[in-house]
């Protein structure tokens, strides 16, 4: 099948469209309706004929089904029995450290173990370890967190010392279970993030904040690009909670739906890469018509590929992308507040969150579904019936931390490390918000050299 073909048919599921069931049945019925009126026996006969023929085609649609969910039922067992902790990470005052050093931490948890053979993917429901990392303000007092499977707690755990040996780790309780957003008395209002361009284009990297002919510029002369985050939500009131989560896991090109190459290989991230930098060459070359003086024919002649300056920069972007580790990655938000202290504007910020790190070039990040997907028209959700679902829907899946998994599957995107580490990192010391809880040292134990 063309590209064209796969963006259309899933285009609802990689872009996060929304799309209602209700109208679909509504018009099978109506056209059932009509054709039994103007044909009734004809319409008899067309449900003879498939009840006639069930034994053959319902065998095969139930059999898929029971095998789709068997796996899926699988999966949510086996994901049920493992142990999860919450980390929150204490950050120190003085951090010098720009995020290139969470981007080695990302690159030491580019880790798949549990999926290597049929059996544990199907029988077992094996599926690959996935974390979340979370920044979130609680009356306006911002916190980092990190969740991990137990069993791989220890990695974790070293990989960010061993970048940051000044921060402290510590079990932390679960915040977004000591309240319940999606009742009253609270208010809420959350979304999901997608990219706005192909995932193959990277968004705007703390690389591009740093100075040019700086390798590791002093923390007050860097650009960090959290620092409006953090400073807006420390802005927060006291009754006011913002939460931003940030799931991810290995990318093992799930993404493109058993897509194919011309050659019968798997499609993956690297072949659409490959596709829009020949897109970006074709446009460079240039058709001239020329005319045969002897016989006055014309015909035409292409030149060599003639890239302008900003193409040669996007064929680098591209190439850049997938110079690093990549990770699936869905990142949601939240704003929830006490209806007397419920502040709508929020909404607007929330929705803008990540326009610091947007580029022209590259790619950024544009609300996606859950309350993205209403309008705000009076005849659209009248009794907020449909708003309360979605508000709890989405409480339900934050606390789970589920995105690639039954019982949410959202469309994640595909981002690198250094991607990954823009939108999450240890604040240096340049970020002097107040709200930001900085802890005075660190706690190590005595060397274990010293005299006795």
């Amino acid at each position: 099948m063309s590209s064209g073909g796969f963006d259309l048919l899933h285009a609802a599921h990689d872009k996060g469209i929304f799309i209602s069931a209700q109208p679909f049945i509504i018009c099978f019925l109506a056209a059932n309706f009509a054709f039994l009126t103007i044909a009734p026996l004809q319409t008899l006969h067309n449900f003879e004929f498939l009840a006639l023929t069930s034994p053959v085609w319902l065998p095969i649609l139930l059999g898929r089904f029971a095998i789709l969910r068997w796996i899926s039922a699988n999966r949510m067992a086996f994901l049920s029995n493992q142990e999860y902790v919450l980390l929150e990470i204490r950050v120190p005052r003085d951090v010098r450290k720009t995020p290139l050093a969470m981007e080695a931490v990302f690159s030491s948890i580019h880790l798949s173990p549990g999926e290597s053979t049929w059996w544990k993917r199907v029988v077992i429901g094996a599926v690959r370890p996935s974390w979340s990392f979370e920044i979130v303000s609680l009356g306006g007092r911002v916190h980092l967190y990190v969740r991990t499977r137990v069993g791989f707690r220890r990695g974790l755990e070293s990989y960010i010392y061993a970048q940051y040996p000044e921060v402290e780790i510590v079990e932390a309780t679960d915040y977004s279970l000591l309240i319940d957003p999606s009742h009253a008395p609270y208010d809420l209002w959350g979304t999901e993030y997608k990219f706005t361009g192909k995932d193959v284009y990277p968004i705007r990297t703390y690389a591009e904040f740093m100075k040019p002919d700086s390798a590791l510029p002093k923390p007050e002369e860097q650009i960090d690009p959290l620092a409006q985050i953090i400073e807006f939500l420390g802005s927060l009131s006291p009754k006011e909670q913002f939460w931003i989560q940030i799931m991810i896991r290995v990318n093992k090109n799930e993404k493109y739906h058993g897509r194919k190459t011309a050659s019968g290989d798997p499609y993956t991230i690297k072949d659409e890469r490959n596709d829009e930098v020949e897109v970006i060459r074709t446009s460079t070359v240039r058709k001239q018509t020329h005319v045969d003086p002897a016989t006055g024919k014309t015909y035409e002649t292409e030149s060599f590929p003639n890239p302008t300056k900003g193409q040669q920069n996007a064929m680098e972007v591209l190439d850049r992308k997938l110079s690093k580790p990549l990770f699936d990655v869905g990142i949601r938000s939240l704003y929830t507040a006490p209806k007397e202290a419920y502040q709508s504007s929020v909404i607007s910020h929330l929705i803008g969150l990540w326009k610091p790190i947007a580029s022209e070039q590259g790619n950024s990040l544009a609300i996606a579904r859950w309350h993205a997907n209403f309008d705000d028209w009076p005849w659209e959700d009248r009794k907020g019936i449909h708003h309360a679902h979605v508000a709890h829907g989405l409480v339900d899946s934050y606390r789970r931390r589920a995105y690639f998994n039954e019982p949410y599957v959202m469309p994640w995107l595909i981002m690198n490390t250094e991607e990954l580490a823009t939108i999450f990192h240890i604040p240096t010391s340049g970020v002097t918000t107040p709200s930001l809880p900085r802890i005075q040292s660190s706690t190590s134990e005595a060397p274990s050299n010293l005299p006795t």
